[in-house]
Protein backbone atom coordinates (compact mmCIF):
# COMPACT_ATOMS: atom_id res chain seq x y z
CA UNK A 1 0.00 0.00 0.00
CA UNK A 2 1.72 3.30 -1.12
CA UNK A 3 0.31 6.80 0.77
CA UNK A 4 -1.42 7.45 -2.55
CA UNK A 5 -3.46 4.60 -2.26
CA UNK A 6 -4.09 5.20 1.55
CA UNK A 7 -5.41 8.46 0.62
CA UNK A 8 -7.59 7.70 -1.87
CA UNK A 9 -9.33 4.82 0.37
CA UNK A 10 -9.84 7.45 3.03
CA UNK A 11 -11.08 9.58 0.19
CA UNK A 12 -13.85 7.37 -0.85
CA UNK A 13 -14.59 6.61 2.82
CA UNK A 14 -15.76 10.24 3.19
CA UNK A 15 -17.39 10.52 -0.48
CA UNK A 16 -19.46 7.20 0.46
CA UNK A 17 -20.21 8.07 3.34
CA UNK A 18 -21.98 10.92 4.58
CA UNK A 19 -19.68 12.70 7.54
CA UNK A 20 -21.06 15.17 10.03
CA UNK A 21 -18.61 17.26 9.92
CA UNK A 22 -19.36 18.17 6.40
CA UNK A 23 -22.68 17.16 5.61
CA UNK A 24 -24.74 18.05 8.53
CA UNK A 25 -27.95 15.85 9.51
CA UNK A 26 -27.46 14.04 6.82
CA UNK A 27 -24.87 12.07 8.40
CA UNK A 28 -26.80 11.41 11.33
CA UNK A 29 -29.01 8.35 10.53
CA UNK A 30 -31.23 7.72 14.08
CA UNK A 31 -31.24 4.36 15.21
CA UNK A 32 -29.19 1.03 15.47
CA UNK A 33 -30.57 -0.90 12.49
CA UNK A 34 -27.49 -0.32 10.73
CA UNK A 35 -25.11 -0.43 13.05
CA UNK A 36 -26.44 -3.91 14.05
CA UNK A 37 -26.35 -5.36 10.50
CA UNK A 38 -22.84 -3.47 10.00
CA UNK A 39 -21.61 -5.36 12.86
CA UNK A 40 -23.24 -8.63 12.12
CA UNK A 41 -21.29 -8.68 8.63
CA UNK A 42 -17.76 -8.69 10.18
CA UNK A 43 -19.13 -10.99 12.52
CA UNK A 44 -19.79 -8.76 16.25
CA UNK A 45 -16.19 -8.18 17.15
CA UNK A 46 -18.05 -5.93 19.58
CA UNK A 47 -19.33 -8.72 21.42
CA UNK A 48 -15.36 -9.69 22.16
CA UNK A 49 -14.24 -6.97 23.37
CA UNK A 50 -14.08 -5.34 27.18
CA UNK A 51 -15.76 -2.12 26.89
CA UNK A 52 -15.73 1.23 28.70
CA UNK A 53 -18.87 3.87 27.32
CA UNK A 54 -18.39 7.65 27.42
CA UNK A 55 -20.55 10.26 26.87
CA UNK A 56 -21.71 13.80 27.77
CA UNK A 57 -21.97 17.14 25.96
CA UNK A 58 -18.12 18.29 26.99
CA UNK A 59 -15.86 16.13 28.64
CA UNK A 60 -16.27 13.22 27.00
CA UNK A 61 -12.45 13.06 25.16
CA UNK A 62 -10.72 14.18 28.12
CA UNK A 63 -12.12 12.07 30.36
CA UNK A 64 -11.78 9.00 27.79
CA UNK A 65 -8.26 10.07 26.92
CA UNK A 66 -7.22 10.43 31.18
CA UNK A 67 -9.11 7.04 31.90
CA UNK A 68 -7.02 5.46 28.80
CA UNK A 69 -3.80 6.86 30.66
CA UNK A 70 -4.72 5.58 34.24
CA UNK A 71 -5.28 2.14 32.26
CA UNK A 72 -2.25 2.24 30.78
CA UNK A 73 0.11 3.01 33.86
CA UNK A 74 -1.69 0.25 35.50
CA UNK A 75 -0.07 -1.99 32.51
CA UNK A 76 -3.28 -2.59 30.06
CA UNK A 77 -3.25 -2.86 26.92
CA UNK A 78 -6.21 0.09 26.02
CA UNK A 79 -7.92 0.34 22.89
CA UNK A 80 -9.21 4.22 22.51
CA UNK A 81 -12.04 5.20 20.30
CA UNK A 82 -12.27 9.02 19.89
CA UNK A 83 -14.09 11.61 17.43
CA UNK A 84 -13.65 13.42 15.72
CA UNK A 85 -9.82 13.46 14.69
CA UNK A 86 -7.94 16.69 14.18
CA UNK A 87 -4.73 15.87 12.13
CA UNK A 88 -5.27 12.60 10.91
CA UNK A 89 -8.18 9.90 10.33
CA UNK A 90 -6.16 7.30 12.40
CA UNK A 91 -6.41 9.69 15.86
CA UNK A 92 -9.66 8.36 16.06
CA UNK A 93 -8.30 4.60 16.72
CA UNK A 94 -5.73 4.24 19.28
CA UNK A 95 -3.59 1.44 21.32
CA UNK A 96 -1.87 2.63 24.09
CA UNK A 97 -1.43 6.07 22.36
CA UNK A 98 -0.37 4.92 18.84
CA UNK A 99 -3.14 5.84 15.87
CA UNK A 100 -4.57 2.69 14.21
CA UNK A 101 -2.17 1.47 11.65
CA UNK A 102 -3.07 2.84 7.91
CA UNK A 103 -2.25 -0.65 6.29
CA UNK A 104 -4.87 -1.94 8.77
CA UNK A 105 -7.48 0.96 7.48
CA UNK A 106 -6.75 0.32 4.08
CA UNK A 107 -7.59 -3.50 3.90
CA UNK A 108 -10.66 -2.65 6.28
CA UNK A 109 -12.12 -0.18 3.20
CA UNK A 110 -11.61 -2.81 0.91
CA UNK A 111 -13.92 -5.20 2.82
CA UNK A 112 -15.92 -2.32 3.11
CA UNK A 113 -16.69 -2.14 -0.70
CA UNK A 114 -18.30 -5.66 -0.32
CA UNK A 115 -20.94 -4.42 1.82
CA UNK A 116 -24.41 -5.53 0.80
CA UNK A 117 -26.08 -2.84 -1.59
CA UNK A 118 -29.01 -2.60 1.21
CA UNK A 119 -26.98 -1.59 3.82
CA UNK A 120 -25.40 2.10 3.31
CA UNK A 121 -23.74 3.23 6.21
CA UNK A 122 -23.01 6.68 7.85
CA UNK A 123 -19.49 7.59 7.76
CA UNK A 124 -19.30 7.04 11.83
CA UNK A 125 -20.83 4.02 11.78
CA UNK A 126 -18.24 2.86 9.32
CA UNK A 127 -15.79 4.17 11.84
CA UNK A 128 -17.15 2.59 14.72
CA UNK A 129 -16.84 -0.58 13.26
CA UNK A 130 -13.94 -0.43 11.75
CA UNK A 131 -12.51 0.40 15.83
CA UNK A 132 -14.58 -2.57 17.34
CA UNK A 133 -12.84 -4.98 14.78
CA UNK A 134 -9.09 -3.19 14.93
CA UNK A 135 -9.71 -3.66 19.00
CA UNK A 136 -10.63 -7.07 18.80
CA UNK A 137 -7.75 -8.35 16.17
CA UNK A 138 -4.94 -6.94 18.70
CA UNK A 139 -6.52 -8.12 21.34
CA UNK A 140 -6.77 -4.87 23.47
CA UNK A 141 -7.92 -5.88 27.14
CA UNK A 142 -10.09 -3.30 27.91
CA UNK A 143 -11.43 -0.85 24.96
CA UNK A 144 -12.84 2.94 25.73
CA UNK A 145 -16.03 3.83 23.35
CA UNK A 146 -16.66 7.21 23.23
CA UNK A 147 -19.91 8.35 22.02
CA UNK A 148 -20.35 10.00 18.63
CA UNK A 149 -23.76 12.17 19.12
CA UNK A 150 -26.37 11.90 21.81
CA UNK A 151 -26.21 8.46 23.01
CA UNK A 152 -29.81 6.36 22.61
CA UNK A 153 -29.28 6.05 18.81
CA UNK A 154 -25.55 6.33 18.53
CA UNK A 155 -23.69 3.78 17.01
CA UNK A 156 -21.87 3.13 20.16
CA UNK A 157 -24.52 2.30 21.94
CA UNK A 158 -24.68 -0.90 20.16
CA UNK A 159 -21.70 -2.24 23.37
CA UNK A 160 -23.16 -3.43 26.51
CA UNK A 161 -20.29 -2.88 28.31
CA UNK A 162 -18.43 -3.25 32.10
CA UNK A 163 -19.27 0.53 33.51
CA UNK A 164 -20.20 4.16 31.51
CA UNK A 165 -20.35 7.42 32.46
CA UNK A 166 -22.04 10.75 31.31
CA UNK A 167 -19.78 13.55 32.24
CA UNK A 168 -22.37 16.64 31.53
CA UNK A 169 -25.50 17.70 29.69
CA UNK A 170 -25.30 20.83 27.78
CA UNK A 171 -27.39 22.41 24.59
CA UNK A 172 -25.69 21.29 21.49
CA UNK A 173 -26.81 19.85 18.42
CA UNK A 174 -30.37 21.03 19.33
CA UNK A 175 -31.58 20.68 15.59
CA UNK A 176 -30.86 16.66 16.60
CA UNK A 177 -31.39 15.75 19.59
CA UNK A 178 -34.22 18.36 20.93
CA UNK A 179 -34.34 22.15 21.77
CA UNK A 180 -33.96 21.54 25.82
CA UNK A 181 -31.79 20.16 28.43
CA UNK A 182 -34.54 17.38 29.60
CA UNK A 183 -34.38 16.37 25.87
CA UNK A 184 -30.84 16.31 25.29
CA UNK A 185 -30.91 14.80 28.83
CA UNK A 186 -32.97 12.11 28.04
CA UNK A 187 -30.94 10.99 24.81
CA UNK A 188 -27.57 10.89 26.77
CA UNK A 189 -29.11 8.70 29.34
CA UNK A 190 -29.81 6.34 26.82
CA UNK A 191 -26.44 4.87 26.58
CA UNK A 192 -27.45 3.24 30.47
CA UNK A 193 -27.93 -0.21 30.31
CA UNK A 194 -29.38 -2.84 32.55
CA UNK A 195 -27.11 -3.21 35.98
CA UNK A 196 -24.08 -1.85 34.50
CA UNK A 197 -22.83 0.86 36.78
CA UNK A 198 -23.34 4.63 35.45
CA UNK A 199 -20.77 7.43 36.74
CA UNK A 200 -22.54 10.86 36.37
CA UNK A 201 -20.40 13.93 36.62
CA UNK A 202 -23.63 16.85 36.45
CA UNK A 203 -24.82 18.74 39.10
CA UNK A 204 -27.62 20.15 37.35
CA UNK A 205 -30.87 18.99 39.59
CA UNK A 206 -32.90 18.89 36.63
CA UNK A 207 -30.39 16.44 34.84
CA UNK A 208 -29.66 14.68 37.75
CA UNK A 209 -33.51 13.40 38.25
CA UNK A 210 -33.50 12.47 34.67
CA UNK A 211 -30.20 10.15 34.46
CA UNK A 212 -31.29 8.93 38.18
CA UNK A 213 -34.90 8.07 36.90
CA UNK A 214 -33.02 5.82 34.10
CA UNK A 215 -30.75 4.23 36.10
CA UNK A 216 -33.32 3.17 38.52
CA UNK A 217 -35.30 1.67 35.08
CA UNK A 218 -32.37 0.15 34.46
CA UNK A 219 -31.13 -1.35 37.64
CA UNK A 220 -28.17 0.26 37.26
CA UNK A 221 -25.79 1.34 40.15
CA UNK A 222 -25.64 5.33 39.56
CA UNK A 223 -22.43 7.18 41.21
CA UNK A 224 -22.36 10.61 41.94
CA UNK A 225 -18.92 11.66 40.65
CA UNK A 226 -19.68 15.43 41.85
CA UNK A 227 -19.65 14.55 45.40
CA UNK A 228 -15.94 13.26 45.03
CA UNK A 229 -12.91 15.13 47.31
CA UNK A 230 -9.63 15.31 45.19
CA UNK A 231 -6.43 17.10 45.38
CA UNK A 232 -5.06 15.23 42.05
CA UNK A 233 -3.87 17.49 38.74
CA UNK A 234 -3.57 16.48 35.04
CA UNK A 235 -1.73 17.82 32.29
CA UNK A 236 -4.60 18.85 30.78
CA UNK A 237 -4.42 22.52 32.51
CA UNK A 238 -8.12 23.11 31.27
CA UNK A 239 -9.67 24.61 34.98
CA UNK A 240 -12.70 22.64 33.74
CA UNK A 241 -10.89 18.98 33.97
CA UNK A 242 -11.42 19.03 37.77
CA UNK A 243 -14.95 17.81 36.84
CA UNK A 244 -13.67 15.38 34.14
CA UNK A 245 -11.36 14.25 36.70
CA UNK A 246 -13.95 13.13 39.14
CA UNK A 247 -15.82 11.13 36.32
CA UNK A 248 -12.28 9.41 35.98
CA UNK A 249 -12.19 8.74 39.29
CA UNK A 250 -15.71 7.40 39.95
CA UNK A 251 -14.99 5.16 36.70
CA UNK A 252 -11.42 3.68 38.52
CA UNK A 253 -13.39 2.79 41.82
CA UNK A 254 -16.32 0.77 39.49
CA UNK A 255 -13.59 -0.96 37.35
CA UNK A 256 -11.41 -2.03 40.98
CA UNK A 257 -14.50 -3.53 41.93
CA UNK A 258 -14.37 -5.33 38.97
CA UNK A 259 -11.20 -6.76 39.10
CA UNK A 260 -9.29 -4.61 38.03
CA UNK A 261 -5.79 -3.85 39.80
CA UNK A 262 -5.41 -0.18 39.52
CA UNK A 263 -3.03 1.53 42.24
CA UNK A 264 -3.49 5.28 43.58
CA UNK A 265 0.24 6.07 42.25
CA UNK A 266 -1.26 4.48 38.93
CA UNK A 267 -4.08 7.24 38.70
CA UNK A 268 -1.63 9.70 40.03
CA UNK A 269 0.75 9.03 37.00
CA UNK A 270 -2.23 8.65 34.54
CA UNK A 271 -3.65 11.74 35.30
CA UNK A 272 -0.27 13.97 34.72
CA UNK A 273 0.73 12.18 31.50
CA UNK A 274 -2.20 12.35 29.41
CA UNK A 275 -0.25 14.02 26.78
CA UNK A 276 2.49 11.53 26.67
CA UNK A 277 0.15 8.14 27.10
CA UNK A 278 -2.31 8.85 25.07
CA UNK A 279 -1.48 11.56 22.37
CA UNK A 280 -4.31 13.62 23.19
CA UNK A 281 -3.90 17.42 22.47
CA UNK A 282 -6.36 20.44 21.48
CA UNK A 283 -8.11 20.86 25.18
CA UNK A 284 -6.54 24.10 26.80
CA UNK A 285 -3.32 23.24 24.56
CA UNK A 286 -0.41 24.71 25.18
CA UNK A 287 1.40 25.39 21.57
CA UNK A 288 3.86 27.80 22.21
CA UNK A 289 5.54 29.82 25.18
CA UNK A 290 7.00 32.50 22.87
CA UNK A 291 4.45 33.90 22.64
CA UNK A 292 1.98 32.10 25.02
CA UNK A 293 -0.43 30.00 22.13
CA UNK A 294 -3.30 27.90 23.73
CA UNK A 295 -5.93 26.42 21.61
CA UNK A 296 -9.09 24.30 22.43
CA UNK A 297 -11.77 22.88 20.72
CA UNK A 298 -14.63 23.76 23.18
CA UNK A 299 -16.99 24.67 20.39
CA UNK A 300 -21.27 25.00 22.29
CA UNK A 301 -22.10 27.57 24.91
CA UNK A 302 -21.32 25.56 27.84
CA UNK A 303 -18.05 25.10 26.56
CA UNK A 304 -17.05 28.43 25.34
CA UNK A 305 -17.82 29.69 28.84
CA UNK A 306 -15.65 27.93 30.41
CA UNK A 307 -12.71 28.47 28.30
CA UNK A 308 -13.63 32.54 27.98
CA UNK A 309 -13.68 32.50 31.89
CA UNK A 310 -10.19 30.80 32.18
CA UNK A 311 -8.66 33.29 29.52
CA UNK A 312 -10.69 36.41 31.44
CA UNK A 313 -8.62 35.00 34.46
CA UNK A 314 -5.05 35.44 32.71
CA UNK A 315 -4.25 39.42 32.90
CA UNK A 316 -2.21 39.60 29.73
CA UNK A 317 -3.87 41.37 26.53
CA UNK A 318 -4.84 38.84 24.60
CA UNK A 319 -4.95 37.83 20.79
CA UNK A 320 -8.11 35.82 20.05
CA UNK A 321 -8.53 33.19 16.75
CA UNK A 322 -12.10 32.25 16.12
CA UNK A 323 -13.81 30.12 13.76
CA UNK A 324 -17.25 28.66 13.75
CA UNK A 325 -19.76 26.16 11.81
CA UNK A 326 -23.10 26.83 10.15
CA UNK A 327 -24.77 25.39 12.82
CA UNK A 328 -23.38 28.00 16.17
CA UNK A 329 -25.48 30.74 16.86
CA UNK A 330 -23.31 33.36 17.06
CA UNK A 331 -25.42 35.51 18.89
CA UNK A 332 -24.53 33.52 22.32
CA UNK A 333 -20.72 33.63 21.43
CA UNK A 334 -20.55 37.01 20.94
CA UNK A 335 -21.91 37.64 24.99
CA UNK A 336 -19.50 35.36 26.02
CA UNK A 337 -16.13 37.33 24.50
CA UNK A 338 -13.08 37.58 27.04
CA UNK A 339 -12.14 40.92 27.43
CA UNK A 340 -9.12 42.50 27.48
CA UNK A 341 -8.93 41.05 23.37
CA UNK A 342 -8.50 41.62 20.14
CA UNK A 343 -10.16 39.29 17.57
CA UNK A 344 -9.48 37.23 14.38
CA UNK A 345 -12.21 35.97 13.13
CA UNK A 346 -11.68 33.06 10.39
CA UNK A 347 -13.70 30.74 8.17
CA UNK A 348 -12.80 27.02 8.79
CA UNK A 349 -11.32 25.42 5.34
CA UNK A 350 -14.33 22.38 5.80
CA UNK A 351 -17.94 22.47 3.92
CA UNK A 352 -19.67 23.85 7.54
CA UNK A 353 -17.42 26.57 7.79
CA UNK A 354 -19.01 29.51 8.08
CA UNK A 355 -17.29 33.06 7.00
CA UNK A 356 -17.59 35.79 8.98
CA UNK A 357 -18.59 37.95 6.39
CA UNK A 358 -22.32 36.13 7.28
CA UNK A 359 -22.33 37.67 10.61
CA UNK A 360 -20.62 40.99 10.47
CA UNK A 361 -23.48 42.69 11.75
CA UNK A 362 -23.07 41.00 15.03
CA UNK A 363 -19.17 41.83 14.88
CA UNK A 364 -19.96 45.11 14.10
CA UNK A 365 -22.88 45.49 17.09
CA UNK A 366 -19.83 43.66 19.59
CA UNK A 367 -18.01 46.90 20.52
CA UNK A 368 -14.79 45.16 19.72
CA UNK A 369 -11.48 45.21 17.78
CA UNK A 370 -11.76 43.17 15.35
CA UNK A 371 -10.79 42.06 11.66
CA UNK A 372 -11.78 39.16 9.16
CA UNK A 373 -9.84 36.44 7.36
CA UNK A 374 -10.33 34.19 4.94
CA UNK A 375 -8.90 31.01 6.82
CA UNK A 376 -7.58 30.10 10.01
CA UNK A 377 -3.82 30.32 9.35
CA UNK A 378 -4.18 33.97 8.14
CA UNK A 379 -5.59 34.55 10.85
CA UNK A 380 -3.15 32.58 12.94
CA UNK A 381 -0.16 34.34 11.28
CA UNK A 382 -1.63 37.88 11.51
CA UNK A 383 -2.30 37.35 15.29
CA UNK A 384 2.06 35.77 15.74
CA UNK A 385 2.55 39.01 13.90
CA UNK A 386 0.83 41.53 16.61
CA UNK A 387 1.11 39.92 19.36
CA UNK A 388 4.61 40.82 21.77
CA UNK A 389 5.98 38.24 23.77
CA UNK A 390 4.05 39.39 27.09
CA UNK A 391 1.09 39.07 25.02
CA UNK A 392 -0.75 35.55 24.11
CA UNK A 393 -2.56 34.11 21.39
CA UNK A 394 -5.69 31.70 21.38
CA UNK A 395 -7.13 29.74 18.76
CA UNK A 396 -10.99 28.01 19.15
CA UNK A 397 -14.56 28.46 18.75
CA UNK A 398 -14.75 24.77 16.82
CA UNK A 399 -12.47 21.40 16.38
CA UNK A 400 -12.27 22.29 12.82
CA UNK A 401 -10.21 25.60 13.50
CA UNK A 402 -8.04 23.81 16.18
CA UNK A 403 -7.04 20.73 13.65
CA UNK A 404 -6.49 23.46 10.92
CA UNK A 405 -4.36 25.26 12.90
CA UNK A 406 -2.69 22.47 14.22
CA UNK A 407 -2.28 20.77 10.84
CA UNK A 408 -0.80 23.69 9.62
CA UNK A 409 1.63 24.44 12.52
CA UNK A 410 2.48 21.40 14.65
CA UNK A 411 4.31 19.09 12.08
CA UNK A 412 6.11 22.20 10.84
CA UNK A 413 7.26 23.47 14.39
CA UNK A 414 8.33 19.26 15.17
Amino acid sequence: MTNEEYKEAVDWLFVQAPNYQTDGEKAYKPGLENIIRLCAFFGNPQENIKCIHIGGTNGKGSTSNMLASVLQESGYKIGLYNSPHLIDFTERIKINGVNCDKEFVFQFIQKLKTLPEDIFPSFFEFTTIMAFEYFYQKNVDFAIIEVGLGGRLDSTNIITPLVSAITNVQLDHQNILGNTIEEIAFEKAGIIKRSVSIVFGDDDKVVQNIIKAKAENENANLIDATLKQTNLQSDLKGNYQEKNIKVVLGLVDELKKLGLKISELDVENGLLNVHQNTGFIGRWFEFSQDPLTICDTAHNQAGLEQVFSQLNSMPMHKHVVLGFVNDKNIDEVMALLPKNSVFYFAKPSINRGRHPNDYADLLAKAKIIYKIFDSVQEAYLSAKQQATPEEMIFIGGSNFVVGEFLEKNLIHKE
